[in-house]
């Protein structure tokens, strides 16, 4: 017989069982405070928190977004490792947009540099009794790929959220300073090249612009046409036709093709405090500028709480849906109307009588004749085919007083019944209110601007949501810091007092 009991013999076996259990089950952590928490108690940061210069000015920045509503993943889940926060990621990628850091692997490193930072946006942290801090910042951060897997698979109504307190947070601001915020917008589109071979003339690529052969280096990109314009020369004389191809050269066009994407911006502009972006979306270049109208201003409505009653826009928006949006039934066409270019694609400026019909060359109201379903543009709509009012509905008996060429079969032309299709034409652009609304597409270009400083248009990235992210959390950086310059502002004239 042993002089051990039997139970005894399995008391390390126990011991083991119980190192394994622990081990393998997930350690509950102290819940730290979010960004808007830390913004509000800035007590409860640690004191090496408060002596990094780094985090202090990133929490300032990034403190006023309502984290508290953040739209987070379930981050119960625990496959071996913490996971990683939507919302620290995000902090984190406008931290490398605001540094200007080109790769995920130098955000990592600078994390790494300034761990105060890393305990600032909320990442998983791993204890350590050999830091100072308390933890180990190379192994609570996400390696590289992991940060650039992340950027592909967020989805994006997450960036749409911190745009969305961004606007929320402007409005508040400068609610006390001006009535008008967001009543006159603007929309533009930015062009983004993809970062693909065929869009390096350095390198030879057969069919370089044939849209049926997709960019390896990219899936989701697609090819475009930033500006087409006719082909001219410096020379009186006119160019001659080629003799391999027999079209004549003066018709020829000049196109600047891509493949990439396109962002689309509504922006506003506040005389005295400056331009602020309302809403983003981004799109394959192929599609064109009127595509983004409709989601765009769906967004901006759903944030200002109200329609705009004037909006700015290029050429490539004079549609009738375009004046349509801003018309408003009981007021006069001043009152609130889109500032768009007559565009040539258009044909010829018509004239209306006081019911809405339009006018023959001759001055005569041309009655409607008929109305259809138009199923071959981009959106369906409504148009009517007006007539010879000498012909129809009744021959009169009348010659046309100008003898046009298309007498005596009469003239008839079709245009869309919607009340757009008449104030496109009747639209004052020489007045002083159009000039000064349409003066209004200067924000677009400023938000460009500094979106294109911030590296927009060629993003070393390959993937068409990673790109979607990337330019929402662009226009959230460049709201945010906005925010900053107004708040200075307001702070340095309430000092002056």
């Amino acid at each position: 017989m042993t002089s051990k009991p039997i139970l005894a013999q399995f008391s390390p076996l126990k011991q083991l069982f119980t190192d394994f259990w622990q081990a393998m089950t997930p350690k509950r952590r102290r819940k730290r405070p979010n960004l808007s928490r830390l913004g509000r108690h800035p007590h409860l940061l640690p004191a090496f928190v408060r002596e990094s210069a780094v985090a202090i000015r990133y929490l300032h920045l990034l403190a006023p977004l309502d984290w508290d509503r953040f739209p987070e993943r379930d981050l119960q889940t625990d496959w071996g490792q913490p996971t990683v926060p939507f919302a620290s990621f995000a902090a984190a990628y406008l931290v490398k947009l605001d540094q200007r850091l080109v790769y995920m692997s130098h955000l990592r490193q600078y994390l790494i540099e300034h761990p105060a930072l890393v305990w600032v946006l909320g990442f998983p942290l791993v204890p350590s009794s050999h830091t100072p801090c308390g933890f180990d910042v190379t192994v609570s951060l996400p390696t590289a790929r992991h940060f650039t897997r992340m950027l592909r698979s967020i989805p994006n109504a997450v960036s749409q959220y911190l745009l969305d307190e961004t606007v929320r947070l402007l409005q508040a601001e400068l609610s006390t300073e001006v009535n008008d915020f967001g009543q006159a917008i603007s929309l533009d589109t930015k062009h983004i090249i993809a970062w693909v071979r065929e869009n390096n003339p350095k390198d030879y690529v057969e069919d370089r612009y044939d849209k049926t052969k997709q960019p390896s280096g990219d899936p989701d990109c697609r090819l475009g046409c930033k500006r087409r314009r006719n082909q001219r020369t410096s020379s009186k004389e006119p160019p001659s036709t080629p003799p391999d191809n027999p079209v004549p050269a003066h018709t020829l066009s000049v196109g600047e093709f891509y493949w990439g994407y396109a962002s689309g911006v509504v922006a506003t502009k506040v005389p005295g405090w400056g331009e602020f972006v309302l809403a983003e979306l981004t799109l394959p270049f192929d599609q064109p500028d009127v595509a983004y109208f409709h989601p765009l201003m769906a967004d901006t409505e759903r944030r200002l709480g109200f329609r705009p009653r004037y909006g700015a826009f290029d050429a490539a928006f004079d549609a009738f849906y375009i004046y349509e949006y801003f018309h408003r039934d009981d007021e006069p066409i001043e009152a609130a109307f889109a500032a768009v270019p007559l565009s040539k694609r258009g044909g010829k400026r018509r004239q209306f009588d006081a019911q809405g019909l339009p006018l023959c060359d001759a001055g005569l109201a041309m009655p409607l004749k008929l109305t259809f379903i138009c199923r071959t543009t981009r959106f369906e709509h409504e148009r009517g085919r007006y007539a010879c009012p000498l012909i129809f509905p009744e021959p009169t008996g009348q010659s046309c007083p100008i003898q046009h060429k298309n007498w005596p079969k009469g003239c008839v032309t079709t245009l869309a019944t919607s009340v757009g299709a008449r104030i496109r034409h009747q639209l004052d652009r020489e007045s002083e209110i159009y000039k000064e609304i349409y003066r209004q597409r200067t924000a677009t270009e400023r938000i460009n601007s500094q979106a294109v400083e911030l590296g927009i248009e060629r993003p070393r990235l390959r993937n068409g949501q990673a790109i979607a992210n990337l330019n929402s959390l662009t226009y959230v950086l460049i709201n945010l810091r906005a925010l900053q310059r107004v708040r200075r502002r307001k702070a340095a004239r309430d000092s002056s007092a």
